[in-house]
């Protein structure tokens, strides 16, 4: 009984952290290229359970295997691409990623096919991840950063940001610092920036586009912002996506692929396992305050 009141309990534990994952998807449905994310709730390991000095002998018998309840093992973020949204700004660009992984099958280039979390599935039967590409921007301690949210602006010192005030990164890992103003600079789909016709700007400037292999390495820090884990040198220059496998759009920004229906639909669901789980503890209370003061007297 009393282990039945801890196992609830993770229960309402687990689905309070889910609800507030639902609820963090929502507040940024409006956040360009913000990603979803997503609890995924598992098990504790199952426990063997024993009937320890049975009878006269002593000895133990196996009754069986029971579960101990559940727990967010982690939040799974969902990088599939965003819907394209046209501004018309100048300061916005969105970045449309089109990485695709081929494994040689007898002797011709097979796609691997992969689900919406971006996982799929080799010949072998490995796991493999989908890669994603990213802007990416430079912090106060010139440590790299990735995001997905191309608004933009223009610092009194002429260096390109973002909103949250990080210095875009070019592809020689310094940031880009511009000579003019962004309505008089043309982003073409590669990255590079360009005058007015058509020609470089001095320097030649081009956005880095990082490419992440595992984007599930990726470790949010708020604001659509992610750094990377699990990285050899962490000072090294990302390496720079292939041209075909990206595009930047300037004029548009990429919108949040929260599905608003979808997280409704998980919340009510959090919300409703989490009620379950309150009211089996309610009743595991009313029977042990019955054990305790009525059985007890006898």
């Amino acid at each position: 009984m009393i282990r039945g009141l801890y196992t609830a309990a993770a229960g309402m534990i687990a689905n309070q952290r889910k609800h507030d994952a639902v609820t963090g998807n929502i507040a940024n449905l409006n956040t360009p290229g913000y990603k979803a994310q997503q609890a995924v709730i598992r098990s504790f390991p199952e426990m063997l359970i024993r009937l320890m000095n049975e009878g006269p002998t002593g000895q133990s018998r196996q009754i069986g295997a029971i579960n101990t309840g559940v727990f967010v093992e982690e939040l799974l973020p969902m990088f599939t691409q965003g819907d394209l949204q046209e501004t018309g700004s100048f300061y916005d660009l969105a970045l449309e990623s089109r990485i695709r992984v081929f494994e040689e099958v007898d002797g011709e280039q097979v796609e691997i096919v992969f689900d919406a979390s971006g996982l799929g599935t080799n010949q072998a039967g490995e796991t493999v991840y989908r890669p994603q590409a990213f802007f990416t921007v430079l912090n106060n301690e010139n440590e790299f950063r990735y995001t997905r949210n191309g608004k933009l602006y223009v610092g009194a010192d002429g260096v390109l940001r973002t909103t949250d005030h990080m210095r875009v990164a070019g592809t020689d890992g310094q940031p880009i610092v511009l000579d003019r103003s962004m309505e008089q600079v043309r982003v073409a789909p590669n990255g590079a920036l360009l005058d007015l016709n058509g020609e470089p700007l001095p320097g030649e400037p081009q956005l880095l586009i990082a490419r992440i292999d595992n984007p599930f390495l990726l470790m949010r820090e708020g604001n659509g912002v992610f750094r990377l884990e699990a990285q050899e040198d962490a000072d090294a220059v990302p390496a720079q996506a292939n041209p075909g496998d990206f595009a930047v759009h300037q004029g548009f920004v990429e919108r949040s692929n929260v599905d608003p229906a979808q997280s409704m639909v998980d919340l009510m669901t959090a919300l409703r396992s989490y009620e379950a789980n309150q009211r089996m503890i309610q009743y595991l209370d009313r029977v042990l305050e019955k054990a305790v003061n009525d059985i007890g007297r006898v």
